[in-house]
């Protein structure tokens, strides 16, 4: 079946005992059991829900996996797949991942004796070159937040599988309908299933998906241990807005297509990143790999203070943190995405002062591009010349 229909029937689960076309919503924290000797398949919710069970199986179908996992966030699926590591363990991680990721191998893994190298992970030689006996995984992100830079997956699955190595894959941007990393020989795909996944900005959801039994055995024990898992009502949400990720995502990335085009030609921009775009580095990878450029692109405006003014002057999209809404989105990463990093840190993964992230939703893309238009016009020349 194609994507699109996979969408509605992993999302569309029958009951059996109603018919009802939507996943019944089990509030139930604890199961009874028929017999002293025997229990049945649920226990105890932070252990496993008919509700979750389902969101869960549906995620792993979309990604071609075998088992998925929901958590509360797109983070604690993300922090549940690194505590499967030990203390002595490496990980070698993209440079350009994620604030959030950041701030757990920065700041708390450490504490446990892991250990990790950033590295440009566009740059194959330099991911090698940094691999040691003591490493665990190699971490892509790809497309990654938010200067769009991208992987050659199956170049990193591939020298994943000659150190005998784990690969870990954020697919939050792409999502499965655009990018399946699993296909790719990829080991573990995470998602902030919050963006595209749900797509309304309404619910915080994380997602794991793998292929692998053992895997699935690891990461379930820490999810049952650690207990960071998504609640019933959200999970509900989730696959509600599931159905809808096809056409939702169809619309947005025609649209961030032609803003991305736009704004590549405007006087006032002087950088456009979105894979979607022949002159983007990544471009013939990502094509490779993904079959659309997706609903985000970040564009540099030259200087904060050129920001500021541009955000002041927009008026449809909201200013926000997050992405992969309805609504369209504009935020400044240094301030809201990639808030931990210093200066340098910002500096050496590629986030200038003027960069602005924008998540492409539902509007008009001619109003969309007008509202641009004004406020671009606010701003003096991004080289520095009033116009």
């Amino acid at each position: 079946m194609s994507d699109w229909t996979d969408l509605i029937q992993a999302a569309t689960t029958h009951d059996p005992l109603s018919g009802a076309i939507n996943t019944p919503i089990q509030l139930s924290s604890t199961f009874h059991q028929a017999s002293f000797e025997t229990f049945g398949h649920f226990d105890y919710a932070r252990s496993g829900n008919p509700t979750r069970e389902a969101g869960e199986a549906a995620i792993a179908k979309l990604e071609h996996g075998t088992q998925g996992f929901l958590f509360s966030t797109g983070m604690a699926a993300i922090s549940s797949v690194l505590f499967t590591l030990s203390a002595g363990d490496h990980l070698v991680v993209s440079k350009h991942v994620y604030g959030g990721t950041f701030r757990v191998l920065e700041d708390i893994l450490p504490r446990w004796g892991i250990t990790h190298t950033f590295v440009d992970f566009s740059d194959v030689a330099a991911v090698a070159a940094v691999i040691t006996p003591a490493t665990k995984a190699l971490y892509i992100e790809t497309p990654s937040n938010p200067v769009l830079q991208i992987t050659d997956i199956a170049a990193i699955v591939a020298l994943a599988k000659q150190h005998q190595v784990l690969t870990i894959a954020d697919n939050t941007f792409m999502s499965p309908f655009f990018q399946k990393p699993l296909d790719l020989g990829v080991d573990i795909v995470v998602h902030s299933a919050t963006k595209f996944l749900a797509g309304h900005s309404d619910i915080l959801a994380g997602a794991v998906v793998v292929k692998d039994q053992q895997l699935a055995e690891r990461i379930y024990f820490i999810q049952n241990a650690v207990g960071a898992t998504l609640g019933v009502l959200d999970t509900w949400l989730l696959l509600r807005g599931i159905k809808t990720l096809g056409v939702r995502l169809a619309q947005s990335s025609q649209s961030a297509l032609a803003i991305a085009q736009h704004l590549a030609q405007h006087p006032k921009v002087t950088r456009v990143l979105y894979p979607g775009l022949a002159t983007h580095p990544g471009h013939a990878i990502h094509a490779k790999q993904a079959t659309s450029g997706g609903a985000v692109l970040s564009f540099d405006v030259g200087s904060q203070a050129n920001a500021k003014k541009v955000v002041a002057a927009l008026k449809i999209p909201v200013f926000s943190v997050s992405l992969g809404a309805v609504e369209s989105i504009v935020s400044y990463p240094p301030k809201m995405s990639h808030a931990e990093l210093d200066e340098a840190g910002l500096a050496a993964s590629g986030i200038t002062p003027g960069l602005l992230r924008f998540s492409v939703g539902l509007e008009d893309v001619a109003d969309l591009i007008a509202d641009l238009d004004h406020a671009l016009a606010q701003i003096e020349s991004a080289r520095g010349e009033k116009r």
